[in-house]
């Protein structure tokens, strides 16, 4: 991953995972991804609440409909990495003009063959209060599945299939302005 002009913002070294500089680290790695290791980068000593949603693959989707297949093994993540990079940085620059209270902001997604039970994305927010961080962290993961180009091959067992969003990926810009909370991440 290419350096970051901005010095306020970092990137994660793909190789170790350990962020380089101050208080937003965003990737998009083939690597697994490390909890622990966001939740100390984020913890800090004026923060009271760190938060993290890590989201995992799971056994089954639903498709447009509502109808459920199960036997999923793995997904296939692939992305379009420049500009996934460049939107998480927007989503925390977003997430930072409303929830000025953050300490640090963590947005990695896994790119590759995620199997069964394995984390595919996470988001990590310090803050000096809970509210802030668990606000900041459903925005953040809300506007992520909105607006960050990444697509899943879904794996069962001989068969491969593409998931439908039915969404069409905006901008980071349009996506935080219709965010509210409670309307948010339900059918995702």
């Amino acid at each position: 991953m290419g350096e970051v002009d901005t010095v306020r913002t970092v990137e994660v070294n793909p190789t170790d995972h350990e962020p380089r500089a101050t208080d937003t680290c965003v990737a998009v790695v083939a690597d697994v991804l490390s909890v622990e290791a966001m939740i100390d980068w984020a913890t800090l000593p004026q923060c009271g609440a760190v938060v993290t949603f890590t989201g995992v693959v799971r056994e089954y989707s639903t498709d447009g409909a509502g109808r459920a297949a199960d036997g999923v093994v793995s997904i296939d993540y692939q992305a379009y990495e420049s500009v996934a990079r460049v939107r998480l940085f927007e989503i925390a620059d977003a997430a930072r003009d409303r929830f000025p209270g953050i300490g640090r902001i963590a947005l990695l997604h896994r790119v590759g063959s995620v199997p069964l039970g394995a984390a595919s994305v996470l988001v990590c927010v310090s803050s000096g209060h809970r509210v802030d961080a668990f606000l900041a962290a459903q925005f953040c993961i809300d506007v992520l599945k909105a607006c960050v180009p990444v697509w899943k091959l879904e794996q069962r067992a001989g068969i491969s299939d593409w998931v439908e969003t039915g969404m069409q990926i905006e901008g980071v810009e349009r996506a935080a302005s219709h965010w509210l909370p409670a309307t948010y991440g339900r059918c995702s």
